[in-house]
């Protein structure tokens, strides 16, 4: 009697546990469902449909049981022709499929290592998942991973080959080039310089000095700079605090401005915002702290291709 029991006891679990699996299996192909259905929209063009995945995979959504996640541009493309042939029982996973065995904070983690220098091949990212969690997956695993983020980038010999060519907007306010300067201590204190740059006539459209690098003292910056220059076509940006902060991105989106960051492993702002670094130094060491760190409001500039002089008001 108690091995009957015990039988049938076993015999519920794997009901249970089959028609959870079910369920899990019906929530992911919900999910899939919800992003395909955008793409798989009759009458879309061949450029809207892309631009539609392009957009699906840059943002992070709310997955299966609430995680968030983000979705390759590739892996919509594959659900999309799924459910093309099809239809909704395409995109349910086999319910058979075992779970995941990488834990998701390890799979997490390898993401974070990732995208922090996308150099980093899936050998160098085990080494330190190894030192640091004391286990790792295997190359395959993490390559995998990568593959399906979109994190794989060419080699570094291959990137270093590559040629970039000169690049001049056509006319004034078609966009600006933004960045931060890390100057001289002053008073105990570090100083920075938040500068904005029209990318054709290279004529400084605002600048501030600051004895903090975050957005409140950007702004400061970026403010009078539209108030005085007009509101630019785009803005060009580096990935740093005072670029990405919220505020920034509502101010653009409510000014019709588009924002562009740049890209990891492509050309950094160098010889963009603060080109002649030493010069524009050269016209504050010498100046009161008041006028070293007052408000930068014009700019003396000779023409085109010239060095942007900045001159400072106390």
């Amino acid at each position: 009697m108690a091995g009957a029991r015990e039988g049938t006891e076993v015999t519920i679990l794997d009901e249970a546990d089959k028609k959870a699996r079910l369920e899990r299996a019906r929530e992911t192909g919900l999910f899939r469902y919800s992003l395909v259905q955008e793409l798989a929209e009759a009458g879309l063009s061949p450029a809207e449909r892309g631009r539609r995945a392009r957009e699906l995979a840059g943002r992070v959504h709310d997955g299966p049981g609430g995680q968030p996640v983000r979705v390759a541009r590739g892996t919509l493309d594959r659900w999309r022709r799924a459910y093309e042939a099809g239809g909704f029982d395409a995109l349910v996973p086999c319910p058979r499929q075992p779970a995941p065995r990488t834990p998701a904070e390890v799979l997490a983690l390898a993401e974070a290592l990732k995208r922090e220098k996308p150099a980093r091949t899936a050998a160098q990212v085990r080494r330190i998942l190894q030192l640091t969690a004391g286990w790792a997956p295997s190359d395959r695993t993490l390559q995998r991973l990568f593959g399906r983020l979109e994190l794989n980038i060419p080699p570094r010999e291959q990137e270093q080959d590559r040629a970039f060519g000169r690049f001049e907007c056509a006319r004034p306010n078609e966009m600006w080039t933004g960045d931060t300067l890390h100057g001289p201590v002053i008073a105990g204190g570090k100083s920075y310089l938040f500068a904005f740059l029209d990318d054709h006539s290279r004529a400084v459209m605002g600048a501030r000095w600051a004895y903090h690098d975050d957005v409140v003292r950007m702004a400061a910056a970026f403010r009078p700079a539209l108030q005085a220059r007009g509101v630019p076509q785009s803005i060009y940006l580096d990935n740093g605090s005072a670029f990405v902060d919220a505020w920034l991105l509502r101010g653009c989106a409510v000014l019709g401005i588009k924002l562009i960051h740049s890209r990891p492993g492509k050309p950094p702002l160098t010889g963009q915002s603060l080109d002649h670094p030493p010069v524009i130094l050269s016209h504050v060491n010498g100046n009161p702290i008041g006028a070293v760190l007052g408000s930068a409001r014009r700019v003396a500039l000779t023409g085109a291709g010239q060095i942007p002089l900045l001159v400072s008001h106390g």
